[in-house]
């Protein structure tokens, strides 16, 4: 019988917070796993490049190490087999060389190499790679915290056993297909379990294994299943026998009761388990869809496309576990997925809420080498009525999505326990927001602006939130797009304008250095008489001149130079501060803002963002900031969300920023608090 190691990955038992790392090797294999498991990794190890890019989808690493010793002059074979699928799935890829022939990195590094290790190497050269790697890992999927969560998820219903004190402790998973009744049983009850003819096997592998220390592995039937096989990859941990168990026979890449073998979320019939235990409860179902998905699997192929899906159920899962408690997450087909919520997240305005920060997640790019994959999705939402069972919830739900599907909007529809299906975003909204106003429901929230080399704050900018009575909080996205289709885009812009300086000139002495940014829209400059009326309004809140900026999107400026440049420059007259707003959304040229009397320019938050995406992303960003600089303009960068955006933003020039690196927007009071406590 052939030794299941040599066609199948081997791995070792993770660990509470273990990292992990897919090696491939095709001599070197377990001596590699050795190295990175005492420097504190899980090794997935295999030898043939055959299906690698799957089995590292498969896996829960996000890192690669791929032996490169021996290969040819230019071959790079090994490397570009899985560079889509750690592209896609936002991972590192670390090609292991000779140190005698380090000429062969740098083409490498051009098949897809993200790093590189030179052997021979010692354990802290070998732990500072595995970290770099990680780094680069933690800025595109968002960090340890969300990496390790989607690591046990993968692990949640994972086959493996361990030996412990004189029982051996399994999965749960695995102890159901084994016949077993209980998760902890003594050694002679699980070998008893194996068939007879296979049994010596077993313990031979055992005993190998505790004479060398080196892994093993064995394979047997599986109970009941004529045909099946399962294969158990042999580990000592500190002394302790564990072992990664997984199927030989393709038939089980979903685990049919258990989890989504791709994605790690939960498969479909544990999705309608847990559907059918909560019949009669209060219950909210999503159905969320990734759209023209098929034509991204034609562009970039079916690797890169499994590594996404990964990647967008990562997102989702964290969105959900950090929104709703409680709540289950599953792939139930190609590119759908099931959300179910319960308790209070499973009223109509949490679900929608939820439904929309989702969709906009997805619809953040995805970087894939050196490209940015942007997808859109769309959601249907049902609520369950007392007769309900899982076929007619979920039934409900779809038909919600496929009204979402051909309908405009934000794409969501709604099933709700008492209406048919309507849309969310667009009638209601409209009639809405007429009363809105009256109703105090348009709030003024306060984002800090820091200076990048400094901890004070050193201005505010001023965003409109609109507390809906049934959707909840909408964004300033929502409110002014909803506005401009209803023409109320005047009497809300001044609304904003008049609360934001009334809340800011109420401020205590300690903030009267803050300087406050407001938004003016394209619609507000083309008024006839705008600028005196805007001055009075002003200096009948009491906030001082000296300290206000007033912004102005690109495109509202680009509609018209001429009246733009000379509106700007009477504002300047009148001791105010100008700036353009969301430098990056048009498509103008640059050269026109040489005509523009500016004191700030402010890069959008999806360019600033790109600063830390491929080399090109920098160049484009860096350009932006030089040509303002050299216009005399200060630069403010948007949406900054991670030290090393800051860290490039720095470096580049950028003199301020504001993101939820800092402080999201906050209420004028907690406002006067953070700025009070710093």
């Amino acid at each position: 019988m052939d030794r299941p190691e040599e066609h199948h990955v081997s791995g070792e038992t993770a660990l509470d917070g273990q990292r992990s790392l897919f090696i491939l090797s095709p001599g070197d294999r377990d001596g590699l796993s050795q190295q990175v498991r005492t420097a504190g990794w899980r090794a997935i190890a295999a030898r043939r490049a055959t299906d690698a890019a799957q089995r590292f989808l498969h896996s829960d690493a996000q890192i690669a190490l791929i032996d490169m010793r021996g290969a040819r002059d230019g071959e790079a074979g090994l490397i570009t087999s899985l560079v889509p699928a750690v592209d896609a799935g936002g991972g590192a890829l670390i090609a292991l060389v000779d140190a005698l022939d380090m000429a062969a990195v740098p083409g490498l590094l051009e098949a897809g190499a993200t790093h590189f290790l030179a052997v021979p190497f010692t354990p802290v050269e070998l732990r500072a790679t595995l970290a770099s790697a990680q780094r680069l890992v933690d800025r595109l999927v968002g960090g340890t915290t969300h990496s390790r969560r989607a690591q046990r998820i993968r692990r949640g219903d994972a086959l493996y056993w361990e030996r412990d004190g004189d029982r051996i402790r399994l999965s749960d998973n695995l102890a159901r297909h084994l016949g077993l009744e209980r998760q902890s049983v003594d050694p002679a009850a699980f070998i008893r379990r194996l068939p007879r003819s296979e049994r010596r096997s077993v313990i031979a592998a055992l005993r190998g294994m505790m004479r060398s220390g080196r892994p093993e592995a064995f394979a047997h039937a599986a109970p009941g299943r004529p045909g099946d096989r399962l294969v158990h990859h042999l580990r000592l941990i500190d002394g302790v026998v564990a072992a990664d168990v997984e199927w030989l026979s393709d038939a089980h890449g979903h685990d049919a009761t258990g989890r989504d073998d791709l994605t790690g979320l939960r498969s479909r019939q544990a999705a309608l388990d847990w559907l059918e235990r909560r019949q009669g409860l209060a219950t909210t179902v999503l159905l969320l869809s990734i759209s023209q998905f098929d034509r991204m699997n034609a562009a970039y192929g079916q690797v890169v496309g499994d590594a996404l899906l990964g990647r967008i159920a990562r997102r989702i899962e964290r969105m959900t576990v950090d929104m709703a408690v409680g709540a289950t997450v599953a792939r139930i087909a190609g590119t759908e997925f099931l959300i179910g919520l319960t308790g209070e997240a499973a009223t109509a305005e949490k679900a929608t809420f939820l439904a929309r920060q989702l969709i906009g997640a997805i619809g953040r790019p995805f970087s894939a080498g050196d490209h940015l994959i942007r997808l859109t999705a769309r959601c249907g939402i049902a609520q369950s009525r007392p007769d309900d069972d899982a076929t007619r919830l979920i039934r409900r739900a779809g038909t919600a999505l496929a009204d979402a599907r051909v309908g405009g909007g934000e794409g969501i529809r709604i099933f709700s326990s008492e209406k048919r299906s309507r849309q969310v975003d667009a009638d209601q909204l409209e009639t809405d927001l007429r009363l809105a106003l009256h109703r105090g429901e348009i709030g003024i929230l306060f984002q800090p602006q820091y200076p990048v080399g400094g901890e004070h704050m050193i201005g505010v900018e001023a965003l409109a939130r609109w507390n809906h009575p049934q959707y909840g909080a909408l964004g300033a996205g929502m409110l002014f797009a909803t506005a401009e289709r209803s023409d109320y885009m005047l009497p809300l812009s001044a609304h904003i304008q008049a609360e934001a300086l009334r809340q800011a000139a109420a401020w205590p002495r300690a903030l009267s250095h803050l300087r406050l940014s407001i938004n003016v829209t394209a619609e507000d400059i083309a008024q006839p008489g705008f600028m005196p009326q805007f001055l009075n309004l002003v200096d009948m809140s009491g906030f001082p001149r000296s300290r206000l900026t007033v912004e102005i999107t690109e495109s509202g400026l680009i509609e018209d130079v001429d009246n733009a440049t000379a509106l700007l420059t009477a504002l300047r007259a009148e001791g105010l501060a100008v700036a353009v707003d969301d430098f990056g959304t048009g498509y103008s040229s640059l050269a026109y803002l040489k005509s523009l009397p500016l004191d700030y320019l402010k890069i959008d938050s999806g360019l600033a963002q790109d600063i830390a995406g491929t080399a090109r992303d920098r160049i484009i960003v860096r350009g932006v900031i030089h040509m303002a600089k050299s216009l005399g303009l200060r630069v403010i960068a948007e949406g900054v969300e991670t030290e090393q955006q800051l860290d490039l933003l720095t470096r580049e020039g950028c003199d301020y920023y504001q993101g939820f690196l800092r402080s999201a927007g906050v209420s004028s009071a907690d406002l006067v608090a953070l700025a009070l406590k710093a």
